[in-house]
């Protein structure tokens, strides 16, 4: 939880103003820093490598077991309906941390033309602990109930699940995003908030 207000960050003894992406322009800073290397994005990309030699290898062994109408019916749920449906479910998750460490004004905004769906909290200044808990708790967790269900359903199950494992990964890429950039900038103490009104998002250098 941050001691700071939005006063404090505006202080230029005290804060120094990194970064300010307009939610119009979020897209490109996603592109911009997944491109980055880091260990946080070889995490990303060897986990979406991972799951999807998982869904590739559960899908080779049910080919001959099930007939292509059902394999193709549980495709098209773990590829289309359940990351649709989970993204609301999602969204909610990033809100969790925001809400356990104060933040009460919380809005939930899509940008369809950047295929992008956001959660922010309207002016409240979120330390650098708290932040990346937003940012990773829902991959996080999705990712490991995904996990279980794959071990434990039965054959097409798995499939559609498994298949959700690797899609929903890839959808965590704005998530990513966010968490090399502080890691790029780890010699920063970094504190941000977003004017969700004037659709901005503010990341300040906290000054020694």
């Amino acid at each position: 939880m941050s001691n700071y207000s939005v006063s404090d960050t505006e202080d230029s003894s005290r804060f120094r103003l990194l970064l300010s992406i307009p939610y119009n322009d979020l897209l490109s800073f996603v592109m911009e820093y997944i491109r980055k290397k880091s260990p946080v994005m070889a995490i990303f990309w060897a986990s979406c490598t991972f799951f999807m030699f998982i869904a590739v290898y559960i899908r080779i062994s049910i080919s001959d077991v099930h007939p292509f109408s059902e394999i193709f019916l549980h495709s098209v749920l773990g590829f289309v309906v359940f990351p649709i449906l989970c993204v609301p479910f999602h969204e909610g998750l990033h809100i969790l941390p925001y809400f356990l460490s104060g933040a009460r004004n919380i809005r939930i905004g899509m940008d369809l033309k950047q295929y992008l769906f956001y959660v922010t909290a309207h002016r409240h200044v979120a330390a650098p602990r708290e932040f990346k808990m937003v940012a990773a708790f829902p991959y996080q967790l999705i990712s490991v109930a995904a996990i279980f269900l794959v071990f434990f359903l039965p054959d097409l199950w798995k499939w559609s699940f498994s298949a959700f494992l690797f899609a929903h990964a890839t959808m965590c890429a704005g998530d990513f995003a966010l968490l090399n950039f502080y890691y790029l900038n780890r010699d920063k103490q970094i504190y941000t908030w977003d004017d969700a009104d004037k659709k901005e998002a503010y990341f300040y250098e906290k000054l020694a």
